[in-house]
Protein backbone atom coordinates (compact mmCIF):
# COMPACT_ATOMS: atom_id res chain seq x y z
CA UNK A 1 0.00 0.00 0.00
CA UNK A 2 1.41 3.36 -0.92
CA UNK A 3 1.20 6.62 0.97
CA UNK A 4 -0.52 9.45 -0.95
CA UNK A 5 0.86 12.97 -0.56
CA UNK A 6 -0.34 16.30 -1.92
CA UNK A 7 2.93 17.86 -3.11
CA UNK A 8 2.59 21.29 -4.73
CA UNK A 9 -0.12 20.73 -7.42
CA UNK A 10 0.64 17.00 -7.65
CA UNK A 11 -0.76 13.86 -6.08
CA UNK A 12 2.19 11.62 -5.26
CA UNK A 13 1.88 7.96 -4.29
CA UNK A 14 5.05 6.74 -2.58
CA UNK A 15 5.44 3.11 -3.65
CA UNK A 16 9.01 2.46 -2.44
CA UNK A 17 11.15 4.58 -0.15
CA UNK A 18 14.92 4.89 -0.22
CA UNK A 19 14.99 3.43 3.30
CA UNK A 20 13.37 0.22 2.03
CA UNK A 21 16.24 -0.67 -0.33
CA UNK A 22 19.95 -1.16 0.43
CA UNK A 23 20.90 1.03 -2.55
CA UNK A 24 18.60 3.92 -1.57
CA UNK A 25 16.32 3.55 -4.59
CA UNK A 26 12.84 5.09 -4.41
CA UNK A 27 9.78 4.91 -6.65
CA UNK A 28 6.92 7.39 -6.57
CA UNK A 29 3.96 7.89 -8.88
CA UNK A 30 3.00 11.44 -9.77
CA UNK A 31 -0.27 12.76 -11.17
CA UNK A 32 -0.40 16.46 -12.10
CA UNK A 33 -2.65 18.80 -14.08
CA UNK A 34 -1.90 20.40 -17.43
CA UNK A 35 0.76 23.11 -17.21
CA UNK A 36 2.25 21.87 -13.94
CA UNK A 37 5.95 22.76 -13.77
CA UNK A 38 8.26 22.61 -10.76
CA UNK A 39 11.10 25.08 -10.23
CA UNK A 40 14.30 24.51 -12.19
CA UNK A 41 16.47 22.42 -9.87
CA UNK A 42 19.49 20.16 -9.60
CA UNK A 43 19.94 17.03 -7.50
CA UNK A 44 23.39 16.95 -5.93
CA UNK A 45 23.64 13.17 -5.61
CA UNK A 46 20.62 11.33 -6.97
CA UNK A 47 19.64 10.56 -10.54
CA UNK A 48 15.95 11.17 -11.27
CA UNK A 49 14.08 9.12 -13.85
CA UNK A 50 10.72 9.81 -15.50
CA UNK A 51 8.56 7.01 -16.97
CA UNK A 52 5.26 8.29 -18.40
CA UNK A 53 2.12 6.24 -17.78
CA UNK A 54 -0.50 8.66 -19.17
CA UNK A 55 -0.33 12.04 -20.89
CA UNK A 56 2.75 13.93 -22.06
CA UNK A 57 5.69 15.56 -20.29
CA UNK A 58 8.27 17.96 -21.70
CA UNK A 59 11.60 17.75 -19.88
CA UNK A 60 14.50 20.13 -20.00
CA UNK A 61 17.69 18.37 -18.87
CA UNK A 62 20.66 20.68 -19.24
CA UNK A 63 20.55 21.80 -22.89
CA UNK A 64 18.36 18.89 -24.01
CA UNK A 65 14.61 19.22 -24.49
CA UNK A 66 12.76 15.90 -24.41
CA UNK A 67 9.08 15.16 -24.99
CA UNK A 68 7.77 11.96 -23.42
CA UNK A 69 4.53 10.06 -23.93
CA UNK A 70 3.17 6.83 -22.46
CA UNK A 71 5.80 4.10 -22.21
CA UNK A 72 8.73 6.49 -22.65
CA UNK A 73 11.54 7.15 -20.15
CA UNK A 74 14.16 9.85 -19.64
CA UNK A 75 16.86 10.32 -17.02
CA UNK A 76 17.90 13.57 -15.35
CA UNK A 77 21.39 12.72 -14.00
CA UNK A 78 22.58 14.28 -10.77
CA UNK A 79 24.42 17.56 -11.19
CA UNK A 80 22.42 18.54 -14.31
CA UNK A 81 19.77 21.29 -13.94
CA UNK A 82 16.34 20.12 -15.03
CA UNK A 83 12.61 20.74 -14.91
CA UNK A 84 9.52 19.47 -16.69
CA UNK A 85 6.07 20.64 -17.70
CA UNK A 86 2.86 18.63 -18.12
CA UNK A 87 1.91 19.18 -21.76
CA UNK A 88 -1.29 17.16 -22.14
CA UNK A 89 -4.61 18.97 -21.52
CA UNK A 90 -5.90 16.08 -19.41
CA UNK A 91 -2.81 16.16 -17.16
CA UNK A 92 -0.26 13.38 -16.84
CA UNK A 93 0.69 10.47 -14.66
CA UNK A 94 4.26 9.17 -14.44
CA UNK A 95 6.68 7.20 -12.29
CA UNK A 96 9.67 8.94 -10.72
CA UNK A 97 12.72 6.89 -9.87
CA UNK A 98 15.41 8.25 -7.62
CA UNK A 99 18.74 6.55 -7.05
CA UNK A 100 21.06 7.16 -4.10
CA UNK A 101 18.99 10.01 -2.73
CA UNK A 102 15.98 10.79 -0.63
CA UNK A 103 13.55 12.41 -3.03
CA UNK A 104 10.71 10.51 -1.37
CA UNK A 105 11.63 12.08 1.99
CA UNK A 106 11.57 15.56 0.43
CA UNK A 107 8.07 14.95 -0.95
CA UNK A 108 6.85 13.81 2.46
CA UNK A 109 8.60 16.70 4.27
CA UNK A 110 7.03 19.43 2.11
CA UNK A 111 3.73 17.78 1.21
CA UNK A 112 0.60 16.99 3.15
CA UNK A 113 -1.01 13.58 3.53
CA UNK A 114 -3.81 13.31 0.96
CA UNK A 115 -7.13 12.59 2.60
CA UNK A 116 -8.59 11.72 -0.82
CA UNK A 117 -7.00 10.19 -3.91
CA UNK A 118 -7.42 13.24 -6.16
CA UNK A 119 -5.38 16.20 -7.32
CA UNK A 120 -4.88 18.78 -4.58
CA UNK A 121 -6.60 22.14 -4.65
CA UNK A 122 -4.24 24.67 -6.31
CA UNK A 123 -2.19 26.68 -3.82
CA UNK A 124 0.72 29.10 -4.07
CA UNK A 125 3.89 27.30 -3.00
CA UNK A 126 5.87 28.58 -0.04
CA UNK A 127 9.08 29.00 -2.06
CA UNK A 128 11.23 29.80 0.99
CA UNK A 129 10.12 26.63 2.79
CA UNK A 130 10.33 24.60 -0.43
CA UNK A 131 13.88 25.82 -1.09
CA UNK A 132 15.03 25.13 2.47
CA UNK A 133 13.57 21.61 2.52
CA UNK A 134 14.94 20.88 -0.95
CA UNK A 135 18.43 21.92 0.19
CA UNK A 136 18.09 19.68 3.25
CA UNK A 137 17.40 16.77 0.87
CA UNK A 138 20.22 17.39 -1.62
CA UNK A 139 18.26 19.47 -4.14
CA UNK A 140 19.11 23.04 -5.12
CA UNK A 141 16.34 25.21 -6.59
CA UNK A 142 17.70 27.41 -9.38
CA UNK A 143 14.72 29.62 -10.09
CA UNK A 144 10.96 29.95 -9.71
CA UNK A 145 8.52 27.74 -11.62
CA UNK A 146 8.77 28.47 -15.34
CA UNK A 147 12.56 28.98 -15.34
CA UNK A 148 14.36 26.84 -17.93
CA UNK A 149 18.03 25.72 -18.02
Amino acid sequence: MSDSIWFLDTLVDVHLTADETPAGFSLVESWAPAGDQPPLHVHREDDEGFYVLEGRLRLWVGKAEIELGPGEFALAPHGIPHTFRVESPEGARWLVTSATGDFDKFVVAYGDPADEHRLPDPVEPDLDRLGALAADHGIDLLGPPGTLP
